[in-house]
């Protein structure tokens, strides 16, 4: 059986740079405000950190911190320190994630693991780590150390319970949402209240909110990615979830409405060490075909309404419009 790939959609969604155009100045000085952070006289850390440089990705995290900043009008300048601690609590914990998972390749990119040592990745992942949490001490504000070393303990939390889960197809629906709200939605509930705490701290609850609601959609879109957006040379869907025999979703609902038969090959793909290509197109063929798909849609899409939901009492402004834009970007995307 050979996975399908969907048609193509006309996407209305809006592009993430439009989304940034608001707070394009600020969000051009969050890179040189990162590496500022990290910078150190040794050169292995050097020689890590002009890697990681070429690695910056979307600056999603902080776009949404950045954004929140400005829904009430009055912006402060520490709202772009904060950006680059978050995103550098982000980089550190995708440095730890590449190494637990023996991850060879980043964005197209080799990861730190793969290019210098699984035990040089965990100690530059702790060196980002230090490094975010020693400039928000430096910043001096309580409740923003507060929230953001909150997320980074979640986030770690939430990826010791992924290694003790030892029975894949066991990992529940329950399990699934612990999960999303520990890995993503912390961090981004925290980008968006930080963003409230440098700025607009009467809408810091609303803010909050809207953000962790963000993240749980953006999980939910990013594993519905693995199973319906095509590889370029391929042609199908990746699969990359599956290979690492990792439970997202789209299979977690599908699994109760499965067949005897094709139970047994799911199984097969989570038994095998190196499951081959056609086992993964197998399997993701078999949840389009359970329904797996449309149920996870459907689950974002609801997150995504309560997101917005969240800012009904924020005054309308660009600011608020652009984190309203980013739900249909996150929804809509395809990388």
């Amino acid at each position: 059986m050979t996975a399908v790939p969907p048609p193509p959609r006309m996407s209305l969604a809006p592009a993430l740079l439009d989304i940034q155009a608001c707070i394009r100045s600020q969000l051009d000085r969050v890179p040189a405000e990162m590496w500022r952070i990290v910078r150190a006289d040794a050169p292995i850390i050097e020689s890590v950190n002009a890697h990681l440089t070429g690695m910056k990705g979307k600056m999603f995290r902080p776009t949404v911190l950045l954004l929140a900043s400005r829904v009430d009008g009055a912006p402060d300048e520490r709202g772009v320190r904060m950006a680059a601690v978050t995103e550098l609590i982000h980089l550190a914990s995708v440095v730890h994630d590449d190494s637990v998972d023996h991850s060879p390749l980043r964005r197209g990119m080799p990861t730190i693991n793969a290019l210098f040592s699984h035990q040089v990745a965990v100690i530059a992942g702790d060196y980002l780590y230090s490094r975010a949490l020693a400039e928000l001490v430096a910043v001096g504000d309580l409740e923003l150390l507060r929230v953001l070393t909150g997320a980074s303990n979640a986030m770690t939390l939430g990826e010791l319970r992924q290694l003790a889960s030892y029975d894949a197809l066991q990992f529940s629906e329950q399990d699934y949402w612990m999960l999303v709200q520990a890995k993503t939605a912390s961090l981004l509930g925290a980008a968006a209240e930080a963003g409230a705490l440098c700025g607009a701290p009467r809408f810091r609850r609303q803010l909050a909110r809207f953000g962790h609601l963000l993240g749980m959609a953006f999980q939910v879109a990013d594993d519905l990615l693995d199973y319906t957006e095509s590889e370029s040379v391929t042609g199908k869907p990746s699969g990359n979830d599956l290979k690492e025999h990792k439970v997202t979703l789209p299979l977690i609902a599908a699994l109760p409405r499965l067949s005897q038969a094709q139970r047994a090959r799911v199984e097969a793909v989570f038994a095998a060490s190196v499951p081959a290509e056609d086992q993964i197109a197998d399997v993701v063929a078999i949840v389009h075909e359970c329904g797996g798909i449309d149920v996870a849609r459907r689950k974002g899409e609801e997150f995504a309404a309560e997101a917005e939901s969240a800012l009904v009492d924020v005054p309308a402004s660009e600011a608020r419009q652009a984190l309203i834009d980013a739900l249909a970007y996150v929804m809509d995307r395809r990388s």
